[in-house]
């Protein structure tokens, strides 16, 4: 029995236990190192001919004696190699390899800190390996079950590569070991990880088969052994650009994704520069259930060389952009000893980097070409894109601007800020804005009206967001937003303002007592010419406005502190003003229950619950 050169006990149970943080990664490791000895042979064979070129894999288990087993026709090793690779932990004979061969050959081979040979100890009481190098005429085996050492000896093997036979630990309360002998368990593992992998990896598979001569009408069938492939080989993004269709990537979409739906955009690109990769990007057609939720984990697949490293790589996707779905595949990745986590370096900036730019000039480009998807997937998404706007006090929003879309009330449709400021009207110098639940309670708002008469187009917030992105934004183009619930907002000529003031002075009495009944729950009272048909509204001074005040309201724990400075504006060509002058005139006291119904009223246009409902029911009744 020989002892592990750099290890203790602790090392080794460091490597099982705390490395990998999933069992299942060693069939991946495993599979990989298969690969990286495939490929040695492969590069020998560029100036060997003698060398066959039936590369591939082979796993089977034998469930009564609870082994795993795989096997490669790879370049094998010699004892030293054994010695050298198996007998040192952390020892990688891959990245020797690569050393020796720097500017050789462009093989893309991954195993790099030599552990990933050990993960199997997770699964395995004992691990044999045997191995014949190609070109050499004896074979060795490599015995070990962990810690206490290893041996090597001679024996007996057909041909040259490797062969790893694991013998499984027994079954706990705590983990299923033996579903490592299941052949649905192992196909579905190749598939997560390893299905890229350029070399066939083969397995005799149970399928249902129709006995032969058994009748059509009453057909008998029996369980056979097929060898099947369980890996693909070739990844979509590896093929030439001139060779993925549409339909492609779209088939492609579904079955990574499990989506029944077609992406409303797949974007494919080889990006070739400081750091070089491959992707694939998809927009899908709908949100998932859980997007907006805090569950919700965003990402794309990240791959290094073929092997799936990462199923949700959070740090390539900016937030905004969370909606995206893809793969990336590089070499140029620097991971972390098990390979399960991103080194924080500049390729993982540089890639982030480039991907955003990548999905912003591809959104660009689906804005301006194919409106009709791009506003599906505002619909879907824009929510997502606000929220990258407002973040962050606004770092992000010069980036973002150009793809927000708002309802118009003139279009009827949705717009661009941009497509809206090329529209103004002659002399407006701001973007009008209106904020409510729903497009037909915000059409319905009494602010809005004359706006809306006079042709200006007003831009309807519905999330409660909106309002926020806009102040954030402050202005687009050089104009302001401006909510038309603003008590400032005016669209009143300077005649119709001389003659507001005038009856704002001779109405003065009767203001400061329509204020005096409700109190501390406005903060002004006056006349407005801003209304068409409806007698009265609610509008906001200061920074919080009403719809502000609904959204700070509604989050979790909101004490309701969070208060609009409201302003009642009655219409100042309503009958309404004429019918609060005659009460005021013959009885002041029963102008406190016309205040409280014009109030609540203007309350309700707003959206807001009524503040004293039996009150309210009780000045209606005495008033009718």
């Amino acid at each position: 029995m020989k002892s592990f050169k750099t290890e203790s006990k602790r090392i080794l149970d460091l490597m099982i236990n705390s490395i990998y943080t999933n069992k299942e990664i060693f069939l991946r490791e495993l599979v990989s190192n298969a690969s990286d000895a495939i490929d040695k042979l492969k590069f020998i064979s560029l100036t060997d001919t003698s060398v066959g070129s039936d590369f591939k894999i082979s796993i089977s288990v034998d469930k009564e004696n609870r082994k795993l087993i795989i096997e490669d026709n790879g370049i094998g090793m010699t004892e030293k190699d054994l010695e050298k690779n198996l007998g040192t932990i952390a020892e990688s004979g891959t990245l020797a390899f690569k050393k020796e061969n720097a500017g050789k050959s462009d093989n893309e081979l991954i195993g790099q800190f030599g552990v990933g040979f050990y993960s199997a100890f997770m699964v395995a009481d004992k691990i044999e390996v045997f191995t014949k190098a190609y070109g050499e005429q004896n074979a060795f085996k490599w015995e070990s079950a962990g810690v206490e050492g290893y041996t090597i000896d001679p024996t007996e093997k057909d041909g040259y590569g490797t062969k790893i036979v694991i013998s499984l630990k027994a079954d706990t309360e705590d983990y299923k070991y033996s579903d490592f002998l299941e052949e649905y368990k192992i196909s579905s593992l190749i598939k997560q990880y390893s299905d890229y992998i350029r070399y066939p990896i083969q397995m005799l598979m149970t399928r249902s088969k129709k006995k032969e001569g058994s009748p059509d009408d009453k057909p008998e069938y029996e369980q056979v052994k097929e060898l099947e492939t369980l890996n693909s080989m070739v990844p979509l993004w590896k093929k030439q650009k001139s060779e993925v269709t549409d339909e492609n990537l779209k088939e492609f979409y579904k079955n990574e994704f499990h989506d029944f739906t077609d992406p409303l955009k797949g974007i494919y690109a080889k990006i070739e520069g400081a750091v070089t990769y491959d992707t694939l990007l998809f927009i899908p057609s709908r949100a998932p259930y859980d997007y907006y939720s805090k569950d919700y984990k965003k990402g794309v697949k990240l791959y290094c060389n073929g092997v799936m490293i990462m199923d949700k790589c959070e740090e390539l996707i900016p937030d905004y952009f969370g909606f995206i779905k893809g793969i990336v595949d590089s070499s140029d990745l620097s991971l972390n000893i098990s390979r399960e986590i991103l080194q924080q370096d500049r390729q993982v900036k540089a890639i982030a980097t480039s991907l955003e730019k990548k999905i912003s000039s591809e959104l660009k480009k689906m804005l301006e070409t194919d409106r009709e998807n791009y506003e599906k997937m505002f619909a879907e998404f824009g929510l997502s894109i606000k929220f990258g706007v407002y973040a962050g006090f606004g770092m992000n929003k010069d980036k973002l601007k150009d793809f927000l879309m708002f309802y118009s009330s003139k279009k009827e449709k949705l717009v661009t800020l941009s497509e809206y400021v090329k529209e103004m009207q002659d002399g407006q110098d701001a973007i009008y804005y209106a904020c409510g639940e729903s497009y037909e309670k915000i059409a319905s708002l009494p602010q809005i009206e004359k706006a809306k008469d006079k042709g200006y187009e007003i831009l309807y917030f519905k999330d409660g967001v909106d309002e926020f992105v806009a102040k954030i934004l402050m202005d687009y183009e050089g104009k302001k937003f401006v909510s038309v619930s603003e008590a400032d907002f005016s669209l009143a000529s300077d005649d119709e303002k001389k003659e507001l003031e005038k009856q704002a002075e001779e109405n003065k009495e009767l203001l400061t007592a329509i204020k005096d009944a409700l109190g501390e729950k406005v903060k002004e009272i006056k006349l407005t010419s801003k209304l068409v048909s409806y007698p009265v509204c609610l509008t906001a001074a200061g920074d919080i406005s009403i719809e502000m005040e609904k959204v700070f309201n509604s989050m979790p724990n909101a004490d309701g502190k969070m208060k609009a400075e409201k302003i009642l504006e009655i219409s100042a060509s309503h009958k309404v003003l004429d019918t609060l002058k005659k009460v005021y005139a013959e009885d002041k006291e029963s102008l406190k229950k016309y205040a409280t119904v014009l109030y609540e009223q203007a309350r309700l246009l707003e959206g807001l619950t009524i503040d004293d409902v039996t009150g309210f029911v009780n000045a209606i009744s005495d008033i009718m």
